[in-house]
């Protein structure tokens, strides 16, 4: 069966499952999602716990002598396997099928794995855990469902939060889930149950937000200044490189200009830049905005930013870099910076 993150509680609710496989590369909600199985796990009399760590060479059989063995003291266990990737191999594969057919009784299989590819989603192994266990896969919450996610968790802990509350927290706490979890316990702790209004959040709660290059370009492309100066002043706060920076807006920005000049070309274009998933539809909506003749300006603009980097040109480059980024955005630099200031 599988089941979301924020579905696992209720599921484990309802009684416990032989197999639980876990899996995704965000750090804490893969760490709450085995939390829960673990606590209960421990609920209902699994006190013993055993761990398996997939290492090079490891050796599958060791799964096997999980239903083969009972018990050290003769209760009930909880077997952790924990794989780095989610490639378990073609021995681990036919081990997991295997362990699926007859799960161990008295035993809680717990598997944690890395993000899934999309091969090993359809493959067997995968098939055959979910059908006699719960699969779950973590996904890291982007940007815009963040404020969402964080309203859930505020309600869940007995808040009332206004939407101009979760935006604030939002925006304080973006790529740092277990920073944005502790503001809402320390807003629980201070509030109790009620309502909580924006004074509140920006009294109450520190800026813990976690940026990278990428986060910026995103924001660039899709015309958010308001974020875009946010993620740029967090890049320079935490000491990135402005030339790492700027090769990040020109990788998109030439990649936009071929996508104007494609006409119906698109794919073709995308395909040579290895642009796949996420990453495409900001892409599109950009070279949507501009005309071709205005992202070649930008390119050149681009140029004369790094010269302002290695200090052949006059100018900070962080705020060369902001006035580009802003351009990117399609907002007017100079009324952009006031309001957001």
């Amino acid at each position: 069966m599988k089941v979301r993150p924020e579905q696992l509680p209720e599921t484990l609710d309802r009684g416990l499952a032989p197999v639980y496989f876990i899996a995704g590369d965000e750090p804490f909600q893969l760490r709450e999602a085995q939390d829960a199985v673990r606590a209960a796990a421990r609920v209902q009399g699994y006190t013993e716990r055993e761990v398996l760590d997939v290492v090079p060479g490891f050796d599958w059989g060791r799964l096997a002598e999980v239903g083969a063995n009972l018990s050290l003291f003769g209760d009930r266990r909880v077997v952790e396997l924990r794989m780095p990737s989610g490639k378990p191999g073609q021995d681990g594969g036919k081990a997991f099928a295997a362990y699926a057919e007859r799960p161990a009784e008295d035993t809680v299989l717990l598997v944690t794995s890395g993000k899934l590819e999309a091969r090993s989603r359809k493959s067997a192994w995968i098939k055959a855990l979910d059908q006699v266990g719960v699969v779950v896969e973590v996904w890291p919450v982007e940007p815009g469902e963040l404020p969402r996610w964080l309203a859930a968790r505020m309600q869940a802990a007995g808040l009332q939060p206004t939407p101009d509350a979760v935006r604030l927290l939002a925006e304080r706490n973006e790529g740092n889930l277990m920073a944005a979890v502790q503001e809402v316990e320390k807003l629980r702790l201070l509030v109790g149950e009620g309502q909580v209004d924006l004074e509140t959040v920006r009294g109450a709660v520190a800026d813990s937000a976690r940026y990278d290059v990428f986060d910026l370009v995103s924001a660039a492309l899709q015309g958010d200044a308001r974020r875009v100066v946010r993620v740029l002043r967090g890049l320079e706060e935490e000491g990135v490189e402005p030339v790492l920076v700027l090769w990040a807006l020109s990788r998109e920005l030439r990649v936009v200009c071929q996508l104007r000049e494609a006409g119906g070309r698109g794919d073709e274009v995308m395909r040579r830049h290895g642009v796949f998933g996420p990453r495409r539809g900001p892409l599109q909506q950009a070279a949507r905005r501009a005309s071709s003749a205005r992202w070649q300006s930008l390119l050149a603009r681009g140029a004369r930013v790094d010269r302002t980097i290695k200090g052949a040109a006059p100018g900070r480059p962080w705020d060369e870099l902001l006035q580009l980024s802003l351009a990117i955005a399609g907002a007017d630099t100079v009324s952009a910076r006031v309001s957001l200031e």
